[in-house]
Parts: structure tokens; sequence; C-alpha cells
């Protein structure tokens, strides 16, 4: 049923008319304050959507990136890369016209509801759709370049979408496949902790694909973690730590202890590895007794692990991260014992994506659903 419900919405003609769209509600910022998330009705279908608008009094290169992010995501087609319906000119404005992705980003679920990170089942899930457009995306001759919680949406159905496309760059020039890249990412100040110690070092060896998959791995710390890796670091320490092979890791009984004073320490086993999270997790002591308390599977930590290699040969290729042992979890998603995205997610409320037939039931679904107690206000949805 949900399989055929995306396939009637894609079918629908979603016009580059401002006309045919009723703004609702504003869902938050991105794009570092350059764009507006609204939710909107398309009055011809009354399908909700989210319509984004980019402000263009923003410097030159703020518009190139947003052009290129257009362009490329219109040439994409994958269930797991957030498509684009539309996008036209409107006044001062670029706007573009997205699927509702009910849950927000998973940014948004860390930050209002799963402060210290989400359940090891939904992460699995999320990473597996995530690997899948990443590998697409790869296959196609792109290296994403800012995988991170915020560029990943997640539908009504639990299907994760991957975004932040503005910063992709071309692994193929003039017909060839390149063995690797030198071009540093422009505007790469909120990609920084993501981004692996080949893109960093800016050395004549560049970096490939295997670079996306280091930031799997530190998206990954994130989700199970609840906090961005290297958070409290200053930002040259953070780039030494990984031009020096230090890495994130996932935060459980056995990686994570405490001393009577309440410090931190870290598991034996380690080998010195900087947690990532720094000292904001040793102020908030609940946070600190759950890490403890909790226990991540060892097939998570050998991912983790695997994505996070300082040399990107002995990392693993997207297509390749698909067949770990991590991901057999998810093989039973269809099983009716098996708890789905949104029952892992409980009892965050998405915004459905309904049909609407009338400005009451417009009314009614916004009620009903209680937007203004979901805390919907500007909020950083980066895609």
């Amino acid at each position: 049923m949900q399989v055929q419900v995306l396939r009637s919405i894609d079918m629908l003609m979603f016009e580059a008319d401002p006309a045919h769209y009723q703004l609702c509600s504003v869902l938050g910022h991105c794009c570092e304050d350059t764009a507006t998330v609204h939710l909107a009705r398309h009055l011809p279908s009354g399908t909700l959507v989210a319509v984004k608008k980019f402000n263009m009094d923003k410097p030159k290169q703020e518009a190139s990136l947003i052009q290129h992010e257009i362009i490329l995501t219109r040439q994409l087609q994958h269930p797991n890369v957030l498509p684009y319906h539309a996008a036209f000119v409107s006044g001062p404005e670029v706007v573009v016209v997205s699927p509702l992705m009910a849950y927000g980003s998973c940014k948004d679920l860390l930050s209002s509801h799963f402060t210290d990170g989400l359940p090891e089942l939904a992460i699995a899930s999320i990473l597996r759709d995530v690997l899948q457009g990443l590998d697409y995306v790869h296959r196609k001759g792109y290296i994403h370049r800012a995988i991170r919680a915020s560029h990943i949406l997640v539908s009504s159905c639990g299907r994760a979408c991957l975004t932040g496309l503005r910063y992709a760059c071309r692994i193929v020039e003039h017909g060839r496949w390149q063995r690797s890249v030198h071009s540093f990412p422009r505007s790469t100040a909120c990609n920084l902790n993501w981004l692996s110690p080949e893109v960093l070092e800016q050395n004549l060896h560049g970096y490939n694909e295997k670079s996306d998959v280091y930031s799997i791995g530190m998206t990954a710390c994130e989700l199970a973690n609840g906090v961005v890796p290297f958070v409290d670091t200053p930002t040259t320490l953070m780039l030494t730590e990984k031009v020096r092979g230090h890495a994130p890791q996932l935060l459980d009984h056995t990686t994570y202890l405490c001393d009577e004073d309440g410090g931190q320490q870290l598991g034996l086993h380690v080998h010195h590895a900087d947690s990532g999270v720094g000292d904001s997790v040793a102020s908030n002591m609940m946070q600190l007794k759950n890490m403890q308390q909790r226990r991540f599977s060892e097939p998570f930590h050998q991912f983790a692990e695997l994505c996070l290699q300082r040399d990107p040969a002995l990392r693993p290729s997207a297509s390749q991260l698909l067949a770990h042992s991590f991901f057999k979890q998810c093989r039973q998603r269809h099983s009716d014992t098996f708890p789905t995205v949104p029952q892992l997610l409980h009892p965050v409320m998405p915004i459905c994506d309904r049909r609407i037939d009338s400005q009451d039931d417009l009314a009614s679904i916004l009620a009903a659903e209680k937007l203004s107690e979901l805390e919907i206000e500007p909020d950083q949805w980066d895609f």
C-alpha cells in the first residue's frame, strides 16, 4: 500500500506555478539560513509537500551552490535520494518543491526527542537506506561530501532519503573515471566535523568516493551518541586528530566508563581513540548514566570502525557495506514481529502526508497532528 501511495504521488504533475501551492506553516530554515522550508498544499491534488524558498539576495558563491544542487538533484532518480518535483523562480526567490518527509531530518529527531541517540534498529534501517542512495550517487559518478544527520530525511513510512547535494563533485572527467579528485568543497565550515582526513589534508593523493564512507561512520556515531562528533573540540585540534587516525566511536558500557568523580575514561580496547563527543557529555550526568547502561551490538561497533579507517583503501565501498552483518537485522523488517521505523521512533508524531480535499480538512489535520506541540520552529532542515 505504501509503495502504491509513493508511486501515485510520483506520477502527479507538480507545476512551476506559485499559485498552485498554498503555504501552511514554516517548518524551519536550511542551507545556512539561505532558505526557508514551508509545509504547503499542492492545490490541484490536495497533496502535502515541502516548499523550500531560497533567498537569492545572497553572495554569488551561495547562488552557485543552490543552482548546482537543483540541477544535480533533478538528474538523479532513486527511492533513497530526495527528489525535486519542481523548481522555479518567483520574484527574488528560487522555489523548490519536494516530497514532505514527515519525520524531518535525523538531526531534528536527535535535537527534539532522542538526545541520547536513536535506537540501534532504527539506525540500521536508516543507514541501510542512506547507503543504497549513496551507492547510486557513486555509480552516477559523484562524491557527496556532506553526509551528516541533517542531510538525512525520514518519510512517514520510515524511508530515509539522502539530501545535501549542493556540495557534491564529479568523479568522472571527460568521460573517464578519475582515481582521485583534488577539489576542495566550497563553504565547508558546516561540514568539517564529518569530512574525511584525506579531504581535509588537501595533498597530492587527493580523495575518492571512499571519503563518503568515512562520513557514514561519523554519521553513525552521531546517530548513536546523540551529538555531533568532535562537537567541543577546537577545529585545529579536530583536524590534527583526524589526520593522526583518531576517530570517534560508539559510546556504550563497553567503550565509555565514568570514574567516581564523574570524569571520562575510555574502555581499554579503544586504543586511545577519541570519543569525539567532548566535555558537553561530561556535563550531563544523566546522559553519562545512559551510556554506561546501554549496549550496542558488536556488528555495529565493527561497522563504525570499518567506515572510520584512516586509510581509504581499507574502507569498503558503499555497496560492500550493504552486505555487512550489521544490516542482518534489517532483513526481518517485513516480519510481523519486527518493529517498523515509525514504531521505533514513537512517540514522535509525523506530519501526515495524506490527501486534503478542503481547507477545513487541512485545518483539521494541522490541529489533529498538534504541529504546535511538535515545536515546529526555525531549525536546520539542511536539504
